[in-house]
């Protein structure tokens, strides 16, 4: 009986060093983890603020031809009242031949609108698409900072734990 109680004793002892090593070791890969995991945050952060600054230039981009796009529009919106009154006047001369050229203009100028329309409310879903790029980078941002500064904070409490413990073993 008392040998099984002394081998029992110094397996029990045993294990707790074993424990109180792997632990060391444990914190210490803990600490190595977290750094990693901060400068993975960090490169993050950086991705996400060269994607911001793409989206802000593709949103200007997308701005200019929307801009663009929405001058086409009057100018031939502007085209088709002269063709209106040139037509008018035609007919009033009495002039067909002119007419029907003017008609076949304001077709034409009717489905410049039309396309540009179209193209207008592509520029303003880009637009729509790159406002949400962007708002979603911001909110990741956001999110790996927070995460460094709960990763910072993992590392400060691990080296306080790795300190506490050495303060424990002496």
């Amino acid at each position: 009986m008392p040998r099984s109680l002394i081998a029992a004793s110094f397996l029990l002892l045993g294990s707790m060093l074993a424990f109180g090593q792997n632990d060391a070791a444990n914190d210490a890969k803990d600490i190595r983890q977290d750094r990693r995991d901060i400068r993975h945050d960090r490169r993050d952060i950086r991705r996400d603020r060269r994607d911001i600054r793409n989206d802000e230039r593709d949103l200007n981009k997308d701005r200019v031809q929307r801009n663009a796009d929405r001058r086409d529009i009057r100018h031939d919106e502007a085209d088709i009242a002269k063709d209106r009154r040139e037509m008018r006047e035609d007919l009033r001369k009495g002039d067909t031949v002119d007419a029907a050229k003017e008609r076949a203009d304001i077709a034409r100028d009717r489905q410049d609108v039309q396309k540009d329309r179209r193209e207008l409310r592509a520029e303003n879903r880009d637009i729509a698409h790159d406002k949400a790029d962007m708002n979603r980078d911001r909110r990741e941002i956001r999110h790996d900072r927070r995460d460094i500064r709960h990763d910072r904070r993992d590392v400060r409490a691990d080296r306080r734990d790795r300190r506490h413990d050495h303060h424990d073993k002496d």
